[in-house]
């Protein structure tokens, strides 16, 4: 069942529920958790309604799952600035590093298939990969899931972005020191993490990209997801990058939004962050991710990959300015692992020039929140965890500074 949102029925929900009798533990109390579901909603679509009004945003969509059902679509805004195209549930956008969820999915298949061992040495998945001091030979796909390397965060990603090929780049890791001993902590990568499909592309000599089509996208109905460029433009439905130059005097308006060109060097990483694919998709993947796909995710594949692999501190450290309830964070494969006030939180954010999405969902509660955005603003890192917030009861907060958006306007 979809419960789409409008503007009037958000604005209904605030003149209904003033923010002393909001409170979803209280009304926890008086009403079914259906209906409390209910509420939650409307009060986040709400919340971005009044969002869209600052500006921080050109284009949005947020999908809500809970109990295997899509329960909330909200899209807001333009594709591009100006062309009054509105998105929609099918508006296509990059989800850039989420796809590294769809990556280690598919390696739990191949797994539980037999045709891969997340033991299998890396060297034997790509020869051409070099270490310093031979640190490589240690190395499994595993480790390459988990960002397990040694290498320090985002090694030779700026070789990539200057549009040298990845196979071009690993025999060059050789060259940087490493951080810990190969396989010993945690620092993000893309580069070696794509390794995974290559792995995937052998086990069934079939392209990467053709096999999460066969294996994912097409069983999931994930009718518009794709890789690479041409995937992402080959209808009118999909949402340009935009970017603005920081604002410092905050008496003044925001600077205007600019068009970017589509920054394609991570599409030569596809299983680290290749996938393009619209909100309406995305709810499926959620869906599929909280084991209401068991013909396509097993619950042992779901498992294999949800479990935390390795402590992340420093996301600790980063995220708890977001969010201050997490308590601790893991990387498990192609996933991250948060203890949020208590609750087990699976979640993944992308990032590239122009675009950023994010999904975070709970087990524990079946529910589950996706985003996505043709923006990289502050704003948009806020949405999930204000999900949660609603979905654990917790109190109330401004997560999106509306309130300061409002002074601000107000001082103007």
């Amino acid at each position: 069942m979809l419960k789409s949102l409008t503007g009037a029925l958000a604005a209904f929900a605030v003149s209904c529920l003033p923010a002393a009798q909001a409170n979803p533990v209280r009304l926890a109390q008086l009403a079914s958790p259906e209906v409390v579901a209910s509420v939650q909603e409307l009060r986040m679509a709400a919340t971005l309604e009044q969002a869209m009004q600052t500006g921080d945003f050109v284009g949005l969509a947020v999908a809500v799952v809970r109990n295997g059902e899509i329960t909330f679509i909200g899209t807001y805004g333009e594709t591009e600035i100006g062309n009054g195209e509105a998105v929609t549930p099918d508006t296509v956008f990059r989800i850039a590093s989420l796809s590294k969820g769809f990556a280690s999915s598919l390696v739990a298949i191949a797994v539980n298939e037999g045709r891969l061992s997340l033991s299998a040495p890396a060297t034997g998945i790509a020869p051409e990969l070099a270490l310093a001091g031979g640190a490589e030979k240690s190395l499994t796909l595993a480790h390459l899931l988990s960002h397990r390397t040694g290498l320090p965060p985002n090694a030779y990603d700026n070789l990539l972005e200057e549009g040298i090929a990845p196979e071009r780049i690993l025999p060059m890791f050789r060259k940087v020191k490493s951080i810990c001993p190969a396989a010993d902590c945690y620092a993000y990568q893309n580069i070696t993490y794509d390794l995974a499909g290559r792995a995937l592309a052998d086990a069934y000599s079939l392209p990467y990209a053709s096999l999460v089509e066969q294996r994912l996208f097409r069983p999931l109905s994930m009718k518009t997801a794709s890789y690479g460029l041409e995937g992402l433009t080959r209808t009118n439905n999909w949402a340009r990058p935009h970017t603005r130059k920081r604002q410092t005097d905050p008496a003044k308006p925001p600077h205007p939004w600019t068009i970017l060109e589509v920054k394609t060097p991570y599409y030569a990483t596809p299983a680290a962050g290749g996938v393009n694919a619209s909100i309406r998709d995305m709810a499926q993947w959620a869906k599929a991710q909280l084991g209401h796909m068991p013909d396509v995710l097993a619950p042992g594949a779901l498992g294999l990959i949800h479990a935390p692999q390795v402590s992340t501190p420093t996301e600790t450290r980063r995220m708890r300015e977001v969010m201050p309830g997490l308590r601790a964070s893991h990387y498990a494969y192609g996933w991250r692992v948060y203890d949020y006030a208590g609750r087990t939180v699976i979640a993944h954010g992308g990032s590239v020039d122009g675009y950023g999405a994010q999904i975070m969902f709970v087990p524990e509660t079946d529910t589950g929140i996706i985003v996505l955005s043709n923006t990289r603003s502050t704003r948009v890192w806020a949405i999930a965890p204000m999900f949660l917030d609603l979905t654990f009861g917790l109190p109330p907060r401004d997560w999106l500074l509306l309130e300061e958006a409002a002074a601000l306007g107000a001082a103007r």
